[in-house]
């Protein structure tokens, strides 16, 4: 197949892009500069220079496609709400390019503020406060008869060059002096190596999408406790127990994300898409791969 990747040179994406690659895939990815290109080049894929807001590039991206990966997102949070709708819309131009034909899309999809239950499963739906509005745009994309669906992302997706979410919680225990949980710290986390996490989109694009949403969840659950006691473990910080209503001067803007259980099975892409994660585990990756470099 020819797969059209999107954020094919960022941090998940990238991966995205050598996996296809390796299992004899053909790749154009999108790059937003000279030296992105230049980096899909060297990879063995083709460049096509651009951003998601240029939907003329898209529509020439996935035109000439069999299958769409598209995984560009921006995560600056303070302009959230902005980023959600580019991405939505770069969604809808590319379902509507493949409109018509049996060529797959999958979106890239978050399970931060979706997880539901005491675990999250596939079968579960972003609820109406979810900010990001990726799966709505696949949803409607599948509508118009596209064969389109998602892969959801666990709130660390994890491994050298991360920037996500453990990075935020050292650089907030940096600041703070202690590396702090909220309560018991019983809340969990889910977590995936990315290159564990690239290698559930492969096999997503050769079945065509059917079967999605897909979990690219290697750790179902890991109370938040232990990845504060990591993480005053790789600082030599103490770790602490804050009150909830502490928590707000604390983490700032990230508390809500501290304080949430975010669990998640991954049992139904595994069983469909004979996934099985081989990468090491979150704690070992931050222990081992530079995490507390200064």
């Amino acid at each position: 197949m020819h797969i059209f990747v999107t954020g094919a040179t960022g941090f998940v994406g990238s991966a995205v892009v050598r996996d296809l690659l390796d299992h004899g895939h053909k790749v154009t990815g999108l790059a937003r500069s000279s030296a992105g290109a230049e980096q899909l080049e060297r990879a063995g894929a083709t460049a096509l220079l651009g951003t998601i807001q240029d939907h003329e590039i898209l529509r020439q991206g996935a035109s000439g496609a069999d299958g769409v990966a598209h995984l560009a997102f921006n995560h600056d949070f303070s302009r959230f709400a902005q980023n959600a709708a580019d991405d939505a819309k770069a969604i809808e131009v590319i379902g509507g390019t493949l409109e018509g034909s049996d060529r797959p899309l999958i979106v890239t999809s978050g399970l931060a503020l979706q997880a539901a239950g005491p675990i999250a499963t596939e079968s579960d739906k972003p609820g109406p406060h979810f900010p990001r509005q990726s799966e709505a745009a696949a949803s409607a994309a599948a509508a118009r008869g596209v064969r389109a669906s998602a892969v959801r992302l666990p709130p660390s997706t994890h491994g050298k060059g991360d920037h996500g979410f453990v990075p935020i919680l050292i650089n907030i225990a940096r600041e703070k002096g202690v590396a702090a949980y909220i309560g018991d710290g019983e809340n969990r986390w889910s977590a995936t190596h990315r290159a564990d996490a690239a290698c559930v989109f492969r096999p997503a694009l050769e079945r065509g999408a059917a079967g999605g949403p897909f979990h690219a969840v290697a750790e179902e659950s890991i109370p938040f406790r232990r990845i504060a006691e990591a993480i005053g473990n790789g600082l030599g910080l103490p770790v602490v127990s804050l009150a909830p209503g502490e928590a707000q001067a604390h983490f700032g803007w990230f508390a809500t994300f501290a304080g949430m259980d975010l669990a998640a099975s991954s049992a139904h892409t595994r069983d469909l898409l004979g996934w099985a994660p081989s990468q090491p585990d979150l704690l070992t990756d931050m222990a081992e791969n530079g995490y507390f470099d200064a």
